[in-house]
């Protein structure tokens, strides 16, 4: 089953589909598209990274792709396996940043690869459309759903999404 969890930055969105991943007692795949390299930069996302690896268990998969999303899943999504990928808003931005050849190529290829995912896949994003207007073009897009928007048909598959407004 894929699972989309949408919910206000910090809400607890991580926390609520980890929680999940331990009571489904399948292998857990962890898919973090945090750029750790560009963290050091930035303290703030640095804590972030560090916060939210120490809270997880040792026995879980780590894969840092910032980029190749689709890819991953492919390789990652079993019927044994519970694949968390966090967060898909950073995956955007990772992907805006590069050319629009790239992120219109990699949007496309998850969107065709959701559909035949095994296991369960649970995506979680930022809501991004209830705050002000943002000054950069980038956040913006994000914004306005252009980034993310698509076709009803290829929302097919999906099965559930849900949304944490609690914070933890």
């Amino acid at each position: 089953m894929r699972t989309l969890i949408v919910g206000g930055a910090r809400s607890g969105k991580s926390r609520y589909a980890e929680a999940e991943a331990r009571a489904f007692g399948l292998g857990v795949v962890y898919v973090a598209t945090a750029q750790v390299a560009m963290s050091e930069a930035d303290p703030e996302m640095a804590a972030r990274i560090a916060r939210h690896r120490a809270r997880r268990p040792h026995d879980w998969v780590l894969i840092e792709e910032p980029l190749r999303l689709a890819e991953t899943l492919a390789r990652q999504a079993a019927r044994s396996r519970f694949v968390i990928v966090d967060c898909l808003t950073l995956w955007l931005g990772n992907l805006l940043a590069q050319d629009g050849w790239r992120f219109q190529a990699e949007r496309r290829a998850l969107f065709e690869v959701l559909p035949d995912l095994e296991g369960e896949v649970w995506l979680i994003g930022n809501e991004v459309g209830m705050g002000i207007v943002p000054e950069h073009p980038l956040a913006r897009c994000l914004r306005r759903g252009g980034c993310t928007r698509t076709s009803p048909g290829s929302a097919s598959g999906w099965c559930g999404s849900r949304s944490d407004s609690h914070r933890s």
